[in-house]
């Protein structure tokens, strides 16, 4: 399930119309309506007030959110999941380094 899934999914659930979960944003429905079909990203502000107005977990939607952009990078290479091992490995180098310089 991507990212617009979800939050079609999460909105279907509670019986909210786009046009509802549009005016709790303040943005226009085809904003949420582009988002639900992948056609837009959500800003990480979006991903938060999405949560808010759908009662639902801000870390996990910002997982889906963000783990769908990391998809569509990485989609036409010839090595998807070695890249994701690459990535996992510089996140973890990368806390280490700041761990290191902090007790410093």
């Amino acid at each position: 399930m991507n990212f617009g899934e979800k939050i079609r999914s999460l909105r279907e659930e509670q019986g909210m119309i786009i046009r509802e979960l549009a005016a709790s944003l303040k943005v226009d429905t085809s904003t949420i309506s582009k988002i639900e079909n992948c056609q837009r990203h959500a800003t990480k502000k979006q991903v938060s007030d999405l949560s808010t107005a759908l009662n639902a977990d801000f870390l996990e939607l910002e997982a889906y959110w963000m783990g769908t952009k990391i998809y569509e990078m990485i989609q036409d290479i010839t090595n998807p999941a070695n890249a994701l091992i690459v990535a996992e490995e510089q996140v973890t180098y990368q806390k280490l380094n700041k761990k290191k310089q902090n007790q410093i």
